[in-house]
């Protein structure tokens, strides 16, 4: 088995992306606790990166069938035929028990919420994504669980600090989610998957994206409003969600798929920025 295959299984950037949310509210976690155990970051780095990459495999083992249908997914290892369901299955499982393994080494909680993460994303989000638009709530609840597992395996517990990290990746996942399906439409229908809140590129969609992008405005700036960050944290989550609140505003003027383009760019960039200055506003204070 190549790297390449190994890397399109457990969708390597996707998987970083979660592993770097998680590594960040570790360190915030730690700094609620007064110290950091920099054995348990890497646990945590690596526990995460395994139950991440394990969902994704049980998501491409039950998704065989349709990422055939698609472009972009048809070249995966698993419709490709470059590797078979019971290698994926015997990968997945042994990073997914590795992984819960680590975590819950860490507490019983980070545990248990790793497992819980498996269980929704590759169980309930995954078979829903031929249902309902509705599946972006759902699937919106283990993408925002990095975060939390990150932090409680640092502070051992869920506080009002957990919450808003929870809170500001949940309602982010939104315009993110629907961003990438409005670019992507065309070929997620050649599977059936219905990702969009009205299943089309329309004015309904983009009006749904917009509100969503507006209400996370407000939650971004948690973290100030309740004291645990600054001003910097404010005034940098206040920018960059002006910004994103203009790039959906521009999907909802011109309902183009540029515009949708741009709008899942700016979704790239803008968690990692807040979470990162959150971060160095907490340990700063």
């Amino acid at each position: 088995m190549k790297w390449s295959d190994y890397s399109k299984l457990i969708k390597l950037r996707l998987t970083f992306l979660v592993t770097f949310s998680a590594s960040i509210s570790f360190l915030i976690g730690s700094k609620a606790n007064g110290h950091i155990d920099w054995l348990n970051w890497v646990k945590l780095i690596v526990g995460g990166f395994l139950v991440t990459s394990a969902a994704n495999g049980f998501n491409e083992i039950i998704e065989k069938d349709l990422d055939k249908l698609m472009k972009r997914t048809m070249d995966r290892p698993l419709p490709s035929g470059k590797m078979t369901n019971g290698q994926a299955l015997v990968l997945s499982l042994g990073m997914g028990m590795a992984g819960t393994y680590l975590l819950g080494s860490l507490n019983l909680l980070t545990g248990l919420l790793s497992v819980f993460s498996i269980l929704l994303y590759a169980f309930a989000y995954t078979p829903l994504k031929r249902k309902s638009p509705i599946v972006v709530f759902v699937g919106a609840i283990p993408g925002a669980l990095p975060p939390l597992i990150g932090y409680v395996a640092a502070h051992g517990k869920i506080d009002t600090i957990a919450l808003i990290l929870f809170g500001i990746q949940f309602v982010w996942q939104f315009p993110h989610f629907w961003a990438i399906a409005w670019v992507l439409d065309d070929d997620y229908k050649l599977a059936g998957f219905r990702l969009l809140p009205t299943g089309n590129r329309d004015l309904g969609s983009a009006i749904i994206t917009f509100i969503f992008t507006l209400i996370l405005l407000p939650v971004s700036l948690l973290p100030t409003i309740y004291g645990y960050g600054g001003y910097y944290v404010g005034a940098v989550s206040l920018a960059c969600s002006v910004v994103f609140l203009y790039q959906a505003y521009n999907l909802l003027r011109t309902q183009q798929i540029e515009a949708a383009r741009k709008l899942m760019f700016g979704s790239f960039m803008y968690l990692p920025v807040v979470q990162l200055m959150f971060l160095f506003d907490f340990i700063g204070k």
